[in-house]
């Protein structure tokens, strides 16, 4: 028990964390009595290293199977449990595998397999069909957002999944929402609850700025001027608002990034990171962006267009919430508009016009080596520091992905850093590195 408690508190110091917070150890304390769990917990509260602190205390360092199994609606999801466990240092070997990525890039993380795998629905499926990896020693099973994936129709692969693993001891559920219609095939007989949706307070203000046009961009973009140096979500309802806003934007010279299910992945991926370290403080979304992917506390989140559902309303506004206890949601309507009967306590502003915020210092550059070339974080600094000259900070995030990585540095040494850098050599790979488009 010292031992575990000792590795506990060393991958609490590598993530930065001083203590759990009482969902977490409540978590914990369910895991290690209960063989059933359910968990529902508000987006942004640390249900991912809820779950994965104690299956990680409780994999078997001589088995090199598959042992826990994780699967998540969506690819997003998949990639920031990845990123979590990961960045824990545990030392086991985790992957994650979704659809959309190349066949051989799988093939090639599961030649051996890993102790936590991650995954899609469709693509965990057509894996165990292949039979790419040993079922027999699969102990733990995690349904995360299990009711999105059931909403996003995998329940026939879900159902496959289940029904092959041979000796399941341990399954939780996970959810952000009080939906819980859990299918038969699920199995779950007794299982212990550890519910926080309603015990978790968060205080969101809830802003209504009206606009006399009904296409709202002039209030948008003033209200976007209003909030000046901050980082934020919009949200819409359609990809096709997405484009027009995107593109009203643009012609405004207002920064920020696109995000919504059509765009290829890797997209996707990079608006992310481009989110994430600073390069933008504004990401235009639909709902796929209110739920499952990683990103850090906003300052607010505004409601280009409103949501049908109350749910898709909680789990929007959850995003500026987060850990925090207060967060701030503006209703962007036309003047004309009512307000659906789900929102209470809606306070209307009038916002004046001023001047946008100057675009952000960073800027993101691409270099073409990362984790399968034994790159580390501490490679890419060392670069920018000895070799680039930067000073401490100079340098942003840097973020390492399985082929490539991404660091932030400021846009008025960019281009410098590339003349410098580029073709430079991390570990025993020369890599190119460039702006990230």
């Amino acid at each position: 028990m010292s031992q575990r408690k000792k590795d506990q508190e060393s991958i609490l110091s590598k993530l930065g964390i001083e203590e759990l917070n009482q969902m977490q150890l409540d978590t914990q304390d369910a895991y290690s009595k209960q063989e059933e769990i359910i968990l529902l917990s508000p987006t942004g509260t640390g249900k991912t290293l809820a779950f994965l602190l104690p299956i990680i205390q409780d994999l078997d360092l001589h088995l090199h199977e598959v042992q826990c199994l994780i699967i998540v609606p969506s690819r997003e999801l998949a990639l920031q449990i990845e990123q979590v466990a990961r960045e824990m240092g545990s030392g086991f070997k985790i992957n994650a595998v979704y659809g959309g990525r190349a066949g051989f890039k799988d093939k090639s993380d599961l030649q051996q397999a890993p102790a936590i795998l991650i995954g899609t629905p469709g693509r965990l499926a057509d894996h165990f069909r292949k039979e790419s990896f040993d079922l027999n020693q699969i102990k733990t099973l995690v349904l995360d957002e299990f009711d999105k994936s059931l909403e996003m129709g995998y329940e026939k692969e879900m159902k496959e999944i289940l029904r092959a693993i041979p000796a399941l001891e341990k399954k939780i559920l996970c959810s952000a929402t009080q939906k819980l219609l859990i299918p038969e095939f699920v199995d779950i007989e007794n299982p212990f609850r550890i519910d926080y949706l309603g015990s978790i307070e968060v205080n969101i203000q809830i802003f209504t700025v009206k606009s006399p046009s009904r296409n709202k961009y002039a209030s948008l973009a003033n209200l976007i001027a209003h909030l000046g140096d901050t980082r934020g979500i919009i949200f819409c309802n359609l990809k096709d608002t997405i484009n027009e806003v995107s593109n009203y934007l643009y012609q405004n010279k207002i920064p920020h990034a696109n995000y919504f299910g059509s765009m290829d992945q890797i997209d996707r991926e990079r608006a992310l990171v481009k989110f994430r370290n600073g390069t933008h403080r504004l990401l235009l979304a639909t709902d796929l962006a209110a739920r499952g992917i990683d990103v850090p506390e906003l300052d607010f989140i505004i409601h280009y267009q409103l949501p049908l559902k109350k749910n898709e309303f909680i789990h929007r506004n959850g995003r500026t919430a987060r850990m925090k206890t207060d967060g701030t949601a503006y209703l962007l309507v036309w003047e004309k508009d009512t307000l659906p009967s789900y929102i209470k306590n809606a306070e209307t502003i009038q916002i004046e016009e001023s001047e946008f915020a100057k675009a952000t210092k960073w800027t993101t550059l691409y270099i073409s080596g990362g984790r399968n070339d034994k790159i580390s974080k501490g490679d890419i600094a060392g670069l920018f520091f000895k070799k680039g000259k930067l000073s401490p900070g100079e340098l942003g995030i840097i973020e390492i992905s399985q082929e490539c990585s991404f660091a932030a540095v400021p846009k008025s040494k960019a281009k410098r850093l590339i003349g410098e850098l580029n073709n430079s050599r991390l570990k025993k790979k020369k890599v190119r590195i460039s702006f990230l488009d």
